[in-house]
């Protein structure tokens, strides 16, 4: 049987992970470990939060110190996609780092956000708002469908 502490390192491995450009569906382990294992779901959520906000640094760091390499067929984010989230970026701001949580776009915002310098800080306190957020509405629904 797994220990609480293997479960909690699956869960932030995940929540990293699916921040970065890798696909990953974290929001399904973390229903499975408070559905199923009975992990408290306080924890559940702060130890996915940390990870996923964690991960979307990693994006930052690449937008600060990878972007001149955006032309590259490698760069893990399309030129346009970047283009894209740079503008919204510009049009609204820092706000726009609440929806980095998002399936689609997400990861390009977070990397925009490296490009135009957005200050450490800053960064991790608007995207960790959005990111604790969406776990906590997971971990909610998931406390009210069992």
């Amino acid at each position: 049987m797994l220990t609480l502490l293997s479960l909690l390192a699956g869960l932030f491995w995940s929540a990293f992970l699916a921040a970065t450009i890798l696909p990953g569906a974290s929001e399904l382990l973390l229903i499975a470990v408070i559905a199923e294992a009975g992990v408290d779901p306080v924890v559940a959520v702060l130890v996915a939060g940390t990870g996923n906000t964690l991960g979307s640094l990693v994006n930052w760091v690449m937008g600060c110190y990878a972007a001149t390499y955006r032309d590259r067929r490698w760069f893990p984010v399309s030129k346009a996609g970047l283009d894209r989230a740079e503008n919204l970026f510009r049009r609204y701001g820092i706000w726009t780092l609440f929806f980095a949580w998002w399936p689609i776009g997400g990861d390009a915002l977070t990397l925009a956000a490296g490009v135009l310098k957005v200050p450490m800080p800053i960064f991790l306190f608007v995207v960790g708002i959005g990111k604790f957020a969406r776990y906590a509405v997971v971990a909610y629904g998931t406390l009210q469908f069992q």
